[in-house]
């Protein structure tokens, strides 16, 4: 998994609670990259199970709702980090729509060896559309959080529905625009 993910992991931890919670969810793991995290490297995704773990002990929120914020938070810096990915779009569905299509071969192209999840949309009218997630990684509710995150950029009022499996690894989000 590509540091990113990490780093910024850990600029959420350090704002929303504190350096100190960041360092405690870091020395309390054995983690084979003992914590030191570049944003173009590549760590095992365990390490980052482990420090949601060890966060949603120290703060006392469930795992699945921490992975869900991050992702909200993750794609509020996509869009600081990687604005470009967001120029040629003006919703939410045709953001998700650009994701494997656009943004991931962007991103291969930059670090041929990231493992990526993979995101099928299908419109099912002008106001829904499902999108399916897949990947070796469990983190359904973190694709979750990005899709909730871009209904927040976007400004939108849409409602999203998941239905995850195998232990979050993918999972069908039916969406719905407000009227």
């Amino acid at each position: 998994m590509k540091g990113i993910v990490f780093t910024e992991f850990l600029e959420m931890v350090e704002n929303e609670f504190s350096y100190e919670v960041a360092d405690k969810i870091i020395e309390e793991n054995s983690l084979t990259s003992n914590g030191a995290y570049t944003s173009v490297g590549n760590y095992d995704n365990k390490e980052l199970l482990m420090l949601v773990s060890s966060l949603s002990n120290h703060i006392n929120k469930p795992v699945d709702e921490l992975v869900h914020a991050y992702g909200k938070y993750l794609l509020k810096r996509f869009f600081v980090l990687f604005p470009h990915f967001f120029d040629s779009v003006e919703s939410t569905f045709e953001f998700l729509d650009t994701i494997d299509q656009h943004v991931h071969i962007e991103v291969k192209k930059l670090y041929n060896d990231a493992e990526l999840p993979s995101f099928e949309t299908k419109r099912i009218s002008q106001s829904e559309m499902q999108m399916f997630y897949r990947s070796g990684n469990p983190f359904a509710c973190l694709a979750e959080g990005l899709i909730e995150g871009a209904c927040e950029h976007f400004n939108e009022v849409i409602t999203v529905k998941s239905e995850i499996e195998d232990n979050y690894q993918s999972a069908t989000f039916t969406l719905t625009k407000e009227a």
